[in-house]
């Protein structure tokens, strides 16, 4: 039963009916989990406790970048760092250093507004900007312990440090954002660019915005090394930016907060919980050597096109065995494979739903479509790395 409720959440993640939403499909999988017995309250809570703090930081990241936009501020740099025709590769540069240095909500939250409206200033495809932030946030976000949860997860556990992330992961980074930049240019070449948009530089909204955005770098860079979680980092961030919009009259509403997103991510994560031990996962983490951590790194990629990256994580993890490579398998999987879908991490839902509020719209499938032309390539490069550096370090 639970693996016909799992498929039937995903494909309603997939493919909602229409006139809903699609986070009720998974939410109402949980909910008959719960109801018939497969799944206790307990049982239900347990599996979803490690993604409150990064749906904590969800729930409040939006509202930040939301308000951020509502005073001008994305605007504001737009307009001020206009400096060139073609900025592409720059920008490309630059989202991979965020993701890599900072981390990948930091990357989606900072750098989709500013994106999209450099796009429309130099009368680029906002579409195509804006997919930047996102599908570095899947290629560069594995380099280093801070660039994605999933690897604080997996450092935590096994007590991994910047230098394991670095030689394990580093150089499939690397590999994956040189190839990807090679893929997103030929794409882009084919995408008509919208008319031109002319900002004007507001020197109070980068008065108001500039001590914010640095607050925020510095609280995701050192926050890690000082236990301050990046949730907290963001609702200190919020504080003057509601104060300031209520002044204003441009408060942020509550339809704004992707609460849906939040539904869909602990759903999934409970469902999936419910139908582990019916995987048959035992025989994936089996062994060693390039075949054992390519059957992992394949299972990983497909539970986060599924069901998410961080509840594949989650059931993946106590199996994988870091002595033999299988750890960094399952890392690389559940961080790679969120480039071929929308919802494969919360960092692609909340892309989404920053996008969405600037007028850019993209639906799953061309999201996927992106993702197979510029993501793919980059990931089966970036596994070759990976199955070449593990052999060197074995």
């Amino acid at each position: 039963m639970t693996i016909s409720v799992l498929a039937l959440a995903v494909l309603g993640v997939l493919r909602p009916p229409p006139r809903m939403s699609a986070w009720v499909p998974p939410v109402a999988g949980a909910v008959l989990l719960l109801l018939v017995g497969v799944l206790t309250p307990a049982e239900a809570v347990d599996s979803v406790r490690p993604l409150v703090t990064p749906l904590a930081f969800l729930l409040l990241a939006v509202p930040l970048a939301v308000m951020l936009d509502r005073v001008g501020f994305f605007s504001s740099v737009a307009a001020l760092v206009d400096t060139g025709r073609n900025p592409l590769l720059g920008l490309w540069i630059l989202a991979a250093a965020v993701t890599t240095f900072l981390n990948l909500d930091a990357s989606v939250v900072l750098l989709t507004p500013l994106y999209i409206h450099l796009a429309r200033r130099h009368g680029l495809n906002p579409v195509m900007l804006a997919l930047q932030p996102v599908m570095l946030a899947s290629l560069a976000s594995s380099a280093l312990p801070i660039s994605n949860l999933t690897n604080l997860i997996a450092a935590s556990r096994y007590h991994l440090g910047v230098a394991d992330f670095l030689v394990r992961l580093g150089p499939a980074s690397l590999v994956a954002v040189t190839v990807g930049w090679f893929g997103y240019r030929r794409a882009g070449s084919e995408q008509a660019a919208p008319e031109r948009i002319r900002d004007a530089v507001d020197p109070r909204a980068l008065r108001i915005g500039t001590p914010i955005v640095l607050f925020v770098i510095l609280g995701f860079t050192l926050g890690d090394a000082l236990a301050v979680p990046a949730w907290l980092v963001a609702l200190v961030a919020d504080v003057p930016l509601l104060v300031l919009t209520w002044r204003s009259g441009r408060t942020i509403s509550i339809s704004e907060i992707p609460f849906g997103a939040a539904a869909l991510a602990v759903s999934l994560g409970v469902i999936a919980s419910a139908a582990a031990p019916h995987l048959g996962l035992g025989t994936v983490f089996h062994g060693s050597g390039p075949i054992a951590e390519l059957r992992v790194a394949g299972a990983a990629i497909v539970g986060a096109v599924t069901i998410n990256n961080l509840p594949a994580l989650l059931i993946g993890l106590p199996l994988a065995d870091p002595a033999h490579g299988q750890l960094w398998a399952l890392l690389f999987g559940v961080n790679f494979g969120p480039a071929l879908v929308l919802h494969g991490s919360l960092a692609g839902l909340l892309w989404q739903s920053t996008a969405a509020r600037l007028d850019v719209h993209i639906s799953p499938a061309q999201y996927t479509r992106f993702g197979l032309r510029i993501g793919l390539p980059a990931l089966l490069a970036g596994l070759g790395t990976l199955l070449a550096t593990s052999a060197v370090a074995g």
